[in-house]
């Protein structure tokens, strides 16, 4: 049942406690030095929400930054307060060794020390968090900044730190009553708007957030209070356009070649044209989005003595994100004929024209490109298509989700010796999403107007079109199935798809610890603690096609048409625009179940119950007269994790079979961790650490659900499990294994300025033994339906992730923070922060296969500020780059798929003041932009930049705001 202790755990737990074992040797020869004080066992703690301005701010996250045994970088309330963010990913980003995706033109999903969200764990006070997204990866725009006392990111862990991450572990912090000592009131407000404007009809480009937050103590200062409300309503706008792909055009496709005396060649005009790139179809939209999100935060804090302390706090969050989408999409070279389900052959010619003229109730023609196209380095950039049959697209998606997390913490001191204490906890996720499709064109697949483009690719990879239809015109474009796709289920096709999926995620936990003090030891306590917890992840997958009732062209009735929605920036003057979701919801169109296998699958539950032993030893001492701190210890994890769900098959076009199907795993993992942190000089610090990680699976991937078929021209003797099998299918993997390293980190960090200022080089290396990819793999079919057909063997191959081998990363790092007036007086005020970090990786988890490139992983990281503090004003620019990387994108059918992300630098600013004197003493006042450069967001195929898949324009948002203190 448990994973044998492997070699290299051993050897980590013996370099461990060898390593404390030989300082503890110059301790003990150091013992009639003076003794230090020793460091706050509450190191960990951010400090005070109260901070008078940006300098105070960068000195209490560097003051918390060299306390902490582990290697970390830390922000502090007033960091995230003064910056011009809409969510603490925004801050996250600008630290040394982190970046950050952008979703929608904000930032969400972080990555640390180039690995992606899948790597990274969430706390919130020291407790693992639920998320709202398909797997673990958190979604950070669902925590108000204006209601946390600080952000602290483990890039070492310790024996303590339960729910670490491979890539570290972002510890999100409430403020604590008792420890900020004194009462206040603040209120704040801003009101933001973007440049771009509202894209869409019934939209808006503005935006407000306040916040009102209270602290207080009570009872001769033994029980504090802490309650805060944050609001947000903040408006998203993009232009974006999305290709379908790049194909090659082929020889053997009749629109450009012929069979002459029974040779392929080119049709005439289009000698060049052949083996050249060109885009298979388009997608672009403009999209308006409006976020909203209440918050509340509450903290009861009770001391009523030094020897019992007790903590009560939770939070809640309500968010709801609604993106207006409306374009219309094109099918080009891999835009296909339609056809009569009455066709005959021998019209096939009548099809393959290039006037744009179907042949009535028979078939409409495939795109034609004339041969006339301009090519640049074998890419097809600009031209003329004929035959070409829009998809006007009206859509919606909507997103409600609230997390509740409550928590109780109690400290009991026993003795002079021993501390003991109890936490538990309690987090959950309800999440409700509507993907909206709705597809209007000039008539039903076969049937309606065809269009002429003109086409030219920019400099970015968009294409821009010129077109002969009107697509605003309500008497031209109707409610239909252009291109008659979903015809398998809807005869002629569907007028849209609506997806509803729901994902419940819930965690209980509970933890017991102790303290002991240990005395005349290298040694100056030692730590025990066990934490239980169960977390249960399900989703649920509704998905429905839409359509017209009795079939044919449905007018949009009048009282959903809006003003049209300008594409200007395609070239494409207006498309016909209404509101998609008060369609639905009045009828208008049926709503038919999707039957099909792939959505029956699509439901699953992981259910993980993790019970965590540790053991952590403290050193705080002596070693040959330089003072040694830090800590060595060893986690036991073990985890029993099982999986529900179905597997479906296809048997007909809208008709499946289906088994319910469990399955699961229990395994050990022993990961032992130790820190060491060495003063070689003054405020001159090496740290030193190495620790075993692991990072569990994604969920999704460790699904019991998955689709399969049953062949029967393959079932028969020369069926083999792995060749010819009858049997196939792919899905999850309940067994799946997490992922593992073995990491060494290496540290030098320079304080100056009375510690108001630091330098800092680290290097790390993490050793991958294991990583989850996709491979084909013999799995037992057993009990699962075939028609009632006796199968000749019950197993076969199933394409699903599995543990394989692993491989490297490594990175440097370096950062620095500086007050100016160190290099002269008259620059006081003046103040700079710059890090940058260089990644490689190297991971092979199939031998046969070459490396694969890690998601999330920029080998260049950049980031500055510039910033500017006296005499109340407040000025900050911040910059953030990060070079190509793998990322995680919404694809077909609103799944997710990697891409190729482009290089970006994003630039931030802020300018403000705070009176500090006279009747509005309390108060200031600030502007801020993001994304002052217009950055935009752009995915490519295959290595080539120039073939876009995704570029989306943002434009820059604004803000005007003020602070008061009371």
């Amino acid at each position: 049942m448990f994973q044998r202790l492997n070699r290299r755990a051993r050897l980590l737990s013996g370099v461990a406690f060898g390593a404390a074992a030989m300082m503890s040797v110059g301790a003990a020869q150091a013992q009639t030095a003076a003794t230090p004080p020793q460091a706050d066992d509450q190191a960990t703690e951010v400090g005070e929400i109260v901070v008078t301005g940006i300098r105070r701010s960068i000195e209490a996250s560097i003051a918390a930054k060299a306390a902490n045994t582990s290697i970390v970088e830390v922000i502090s309330a007033e960091d995230i307060g003064k910056l011009p963010d809409v969510s603490i990913a925004e801050s996250l980003a600008r630290l040394p060794g982190v970046t950050s995706q952008r979703l929608d033109g904000r930032s969400q999903a972080i990555s640390i020390r180039g690995l992606g969200p899948d790597f990274t764990t969430a706390l919130l006070n020291g407790r693992e968090l639920v998320t709202t997204g398909d797997n673990r990866g958190v979604e950070f725009d669902q925590f108000p900044s204006e209601l946390l006392g600080g952000v602290t990111v483990y890039k070492t862990p310790d024996a303590a730190l339960v729910g670490q991450g491979l890539a570290g572990t972002v510890d999100l912090r409430t403020v604590r009553p008792l420890a900020y000592g004194r009462q206040a009131l603040a209120v704040n407000y801003r009101h933001e708007w973007n440049d771009i404007g509202a894209l869409n009809s019934g939209t808006t480009d503005k935006g407000d957030r306040y916040t009102i937050s209270y602290i207080d103590q009570f009872m001769d200062g033994t029980l504090g209070v802490a309650l805060g409300y944050a609001h947000m309503s903040s408006p998203y706008q993009s232009e974006r356009f999305n290709s379908w792909g790049y194909p090659t055009i082929d020889i053997n496709d009749d629109r450009f070649g012929q069979t002459v005396g029974g040779v392929r060649v080119a049709r005439p005009g289009y000698e060049d044209e052949i083996g050249q790139l060109v885009t298979g179809g388009v997608k672009p939209y403009v999209m308006s989005s409006e976020l909203e999100r209440d918050g509340y935060m509450g903290v009861l804090e009770w001391r009523p003595n030094d020897r019992f302390h007790t903590t009560l706090d939770a939070f809640y969050s309500e968010f709801k994100n609604t993106q207006i989408l409306r374009g219309i999409e094109f099918p080009l070279y891999w835009g296909g004929l339609g056809e009569s389900p009455g066709r005959s052959e021998t019209v096939l010619g009548g099809c393959q024209i290039t006037n744009n003229v179907p042949t009535p109730n028979v078939c409409r023609p495939a795109p034609s490109l004339r041969p006339d196209a301009t090519i640049e380095d074998g890419l097809i950039v600009a031209g003329t298509w004929d035959n070409i049959k829009g998809v006007v697209r009206n859509d919606l998606n909507k997103r409600d989700s609230n997390i509740t997390a409550i928590g109780w913490n109690t400290e009991f001191v026993a003795s002079d010796d021993w501390t003991l204490g109890l936490d538990v906890n309690y987090s959950k996720v309800e999440r409700n999403d509507i993907i909206l499709e709705t597809n209007a064109g000039t008539g039903r697949n076969i049937n309606g107007a065809l269009d002429t483009l003109g086409f030219e690719l920019t400099d970015d990879g968009v294409t821009r079109f010129t077109s002969q239809l009107d697509y605003a015109d309500p008497s031209l474009i109707f409610l239909t199935s252009p291109q008659g796709w979903g015809g398998d289920v809807i005869p002629e096709g569907q007028a849209g798809y609506m997806n509803t999926p729901s994902i419940e995620d819930e965690i209980k936990a509970v933890r017991l610890t102790a303290t002991r003090q240990l005395h005349q030891s290298p040694f100056k306590s030692i730590d025990f603690g066990f934490n239980y917890s169960e977390r249960t992840k399900t989703f649920v997958n509704d998905q429905y096609y839409l359509g017209v009732p009795g079939g044919g062209d449905l007018a949009v009735p009048s009282e959903f048409l809006l003003d049209p929605t300008d594409l200007g920036y395609l070239g494409i003057s207006q498309v016909l625009s209404y509101d998609a979701l008060g369609l639905v919801n009045s009828g208008a169109l049926n709503l038919i179940r999707n039957p099909n296998a792939d959505v029956i699958s699509g439901n699953w539950g992981v259910t993980e119950k993790v019970s965590t032993s540790y053991v952590r030893a403290n050193l705080d001492h002596n070693l040959f007269g330089r003072r040694l701190t830090g800590n060595v210890g060893m986690q036991f994890v073990y985890t029993d994790q099982s999986s529900d769900g179905f597997s479906a098959r296809q048997v007909g076009p809208g008709v499946s079979e289906t088994v319910a199907v469990s399955g699961g795993v229990d395994y050990l993992e022993i990961l032992p961790s130790s820190n060491f942190i060495l003063e070689v000089g003054e405020d001159l610090f090496a740290r030193f650490a190495v620790a075993r990680t692991l990072a569990r699976p994604r969920m999704d991937d460790m699904r019991a659900s998955q689709n399969y078929s049953f062949n029967l021209a393959n079932n028969n003797a020369t069926a083999q499990p792995d060749n010819a099998s009858p049997w196939s299918a792919s899905g999850g993997n309940p067994e799946l294994r997490p992922y593992i390293a073995d990491v060494v980190d290496l540290s030098f960090e320079k304080y100056f300025a009375n510690r108001k200022g630091y330098v800092s080089l680290a290097a790390f290396y993490k050793h991958l033994e294991s990583y989850v990819y996709t491979r084909n793999e013999i799995v037992d079919f057993t009990g699962y339906p075939t028609g009632g057909v006796t199968p000749v063997i019950n197993q076969g191959l199933s394409t699903r992730a599995d543990n394989g081998e692993g491989g490297w990363i490594k990175g440097l790092e370096f950062s620095v923070s500086a007050p100016f007036d160190i290099f002269h007086p008259a620059l006081e005020g003046f103040g700079g922060l710059f890090s940058a970090s260089q990644t490689d990786s190297e991971v092979q988890p199939d031998p046969n296969v070459a490396p694969t490139t890690m998601p999330g992983l920029s080998e260049t990281v950049i980031n500055g500020t510039l910033y500017y503090e006296r005499y109340g004003f407040q000025t900050r620019v911040s910059a953030r780059h990060r070079s190509d990387y793998l990322g995680e994108v919404a694809g077909f059918g609103n799944g997710r798929t990697l891409r190729s992300v482009a290089a970006e630098t994003v630039v931030d600013a802020q300018v403000g003041y705070e009176f500090q004197s006279g009747p509005l003493e309390g108060l200031s006042i600030l502007a801020q932009v993001n994304n002052l450069t217009d950055e935009p967001f752009k995915t490519f195929e295959n290595g080539d930049e120039r073939r876009t898949i995704d570029y989306q324009s943002y434009g820059r948002t604004f803000a005007v705001g003020m602070n008061y203190r009371f």
